[in-house]
């Protein structure tokens, strides 16, 4: 069950996962609008999912998703020296869909041909 102390840390782990993401200087990474929309630790902090959210780039998320999962090993370590944790999670990084379902969505919605209807008042 997680603990008020567990989503402090998972928000601090967040915060501390974006600013090293930013300094990052592999062209994979950089150049188009990269979100983490979501952190999920597990209570035991064995393993992380971080949820990405990747816009503005030719090849989508999946070469950004490869290029951080293949440095997951250079976050953990940055993330326990930044944080002073002695156990850093494993971090898992997955493309977020819920922006291109909601696109998804919004487009279906304005597909809609509805008139209002003046006898309704």
């Amino acid at each position: 069950m997680p603990t008020k102390n567990h989503g402090r840390m998972a928000q601090d782990m967040k915060r501390e996962l974006i600013a090293i993401i930013g300094e990052m200087k592999d062209p994979r990474v950089t150049g188009g609008l990269l979100t983490v929309t979501r952190l999920d630790v597990t209570p035991d902090l064995d393993q992380a999912k971080v949820y990405i959210s990747v816009m503005g780039r030719e090849g989508g998320p999946e070469p950004v998703v490869k290029a951080l999962n293949k440095a997951s090993g250079h976050v953990r370590t940055e993330v326990s020296r930044r944080m002073h944790i002695r156990k850093a999670p494993r971090f898992v990084f997955v493309k977020d869909e819920g922006a291109a379902y909601a696109a998804h969505i919004n487009k279906l919605l304005g597909e809609l041909d509805i008139e209002p209807d003046s006898d309704a008042e």
